[in-house]
């Protein structure tokens, strides 16, 4: 990896990107956030967001600052980055029950309605959204992708981490980055 790369940890919401940016900060990798998102119920170690991530289909002047660091973007924002960089993604994956019901107990918590959209019908859209997406990074010269199951993450954090660190050419120390992986945070299980 050279200074100009870009990680980014993405996935659907609810996947495990907030671990995962947890666990690459306490292997040694410097992290673009701006803890404007603070920890709350649903992600008490809290988000790791950068709140501009938000805006990259209009605003890119930000994406200097995330050069040689790892930084959160949610799927969807994924094919608004620019060709000019070169990434290293890491992709989280989770069932897609456990998004559901993730997504599902946060609405509760926030005294928002969890049945104004069915669970079918967020689970047919997301599956749609994740074969379209993963079809195009296929083609995309910039970006290198490693798919990473939460639940491996889990039930296996010092296999998974090695990989992420062979992955990002040995800049993440992987026994410093299995000591934050925390299995009472595993609430939604399927």
């Amino acid at each position: 990896m050279n200074d100009k790369t870009i990680t980014i940890v993405s996935g659907l919401p609810r996947s495990g990107t907030s671990m995962m940016m947890m666990m690459l900060q306490a292997g040694g990798m410097p992290l673009l956030i701006d803890n404007i998102r603070q920890a709350d119920d649903d992600n008490p170690k809290g988000y790791y967001e950068f709140e501009r991530v938000k805006e990259i289909k209009h605003d890119k002047t930000w994406l200097p600052l995330a050069e040689g660091k790892a930084v959160k973007m949610i799927s969807v924002f994924l094919q608004h980055l620019p060709s000019d960089y070169h990434y290293k993604v890491i992709f989280m994956r989770r069932k897609m029950e456990e998004i559901l019901a993730s997504q599902r107990q946060m609405l509760i918590r926030r005294g928002k309605d969890p049945d104004a959209v069915s669970d079918k019908k967020i689970a047919e859209v997301s599956s749609k959204h994740l074969q379209q997406l993963e079809e195009w990074l296929t083609k995309q010269p910039n970006m290198d992708i490693l798919y990473v199951r939460y639940n491996d993450v889990l039930s296996d954090p010092r296999g998974q981490a090695t990989r992420i660190s062979h992955f990002l050419d040995g800049l993440v120390d992987p026994e410093r980055m299995i000591h934050v992986v925390d299995m009472r945070l595993y609430r939604q299980r399927a």
